[in-house]
């Protein structure tokens, strides 16, 4: 894998600014290192070298995409830009594993997705299961100093009834959902996401983080592991290019909500 050292670099990008069309400087295998350390790595095919995580989110992807599975719609929009509403693309997500405590919602407990109670999505929440216990072996196997200080930090942080595979808490898959300019504040400090890309005649998606001029390509079957909580990043807007064009990604990520719950 090609060895990408990240340099900080100066920028006016703030927290809620609109992530704009940006093409992406990283579409090859990369493991990524800031100060000489392993932070994180892309994979552009899963398929060419771990057959059953492509094979896992191949199964993942559709079950999401069919109605078994209860979604969260956001809003709808169209990436044609030209009026016509029957060609407009819906945009969800689904939210499985643990949820933290919400005491706005009057809800100030911890407790796991509602998605678990539905008999249809069985299937999408054991392919989603055994994808992220099959990102997690990738994780050990291309950066085992990474994999261990995160099996660390999730063990002494969270409790195993509120663990999603051994490094993570939760999962959301995002359909057709670009991002403005955020920061995972909610993450565990140490520890990275896993974003698994499925898409089809589409363009854009992109994660970018200015901090390092860096925008890691969307292409399907690819895997990304980036520390979430490190910096400020965006996703590029995503526009069909014919009418079943979409993009979704398959997200792992620990939350530190759960730490000292039971």
């Amino acid at each position: 894998m090609k060895k990408v050292d990240l340099k900080q670099i100066e920028h006016d990008v703030k927290v809620g600014d609109i992530c704009g069309t940006i093409e992406p400087n990283v579409t090859e295998d990369s493991i990524f290192y800031f100060e000489g350390k392993p932070i994180g790595f892309y994979i552009a095919d899963l398929s060419k070298n771990f057959q059953k995580a492509a094979q896992l989110a191949d199964i993942a992807d559709k079950e999401l995409r069919s109605k078994r599975v209860p979604k969260s719609v956001m809003k709808r929009s169209s990436g044609f830009g030209d009026g016509n509403e029957d060609k407009e693309v819906l945009q969800y997500s689904t939210i499985i594993g643990s949820v933290p405590p919400k005491p706005h919602m009057r809800r100030p407990y911890a407790t796991i997705s509602s998605v678990h109670n539905v008999k249809t999505a069985q299937t999408f929440i054991k392919a989603m299961l055994l994808l992220c216990l099959e990102s997690e072996k990738i994780i050990k196997e291309i950066t085992p100093d990474l994999y261990v200080e995160q099996k660390k930090i999730i063990s002494e942080n969270v409790s195993k009834k509120w663990r999603f595979g051994n490094l993570f808490t939760s999962s959301i898959s995002n359909y057709n959902i670009p991002a403005p300019f955020h920061r995972d504040a909610g993450n565990l400090v140490g520890c990275a996401n896993v974003i698994i890309a499925k898409r089809k005649n589409s363009t854009g998606g992109h994660t970018t983080v200015p901090d390092y001029g860096a925008t890691v390509n969307s292409a399907d079957n690819s895997m990304l592991v980036y520390p979430a909580w490190r910096n400020v990043h965006g996703v590029t807007p995503i526009i069909p290019t014919f009418e079943d064009g979409y993009r979704n990604t398959l997200v792992f990520y620990p939350l530190k909500a759960f730490k000292g719950i039971e």
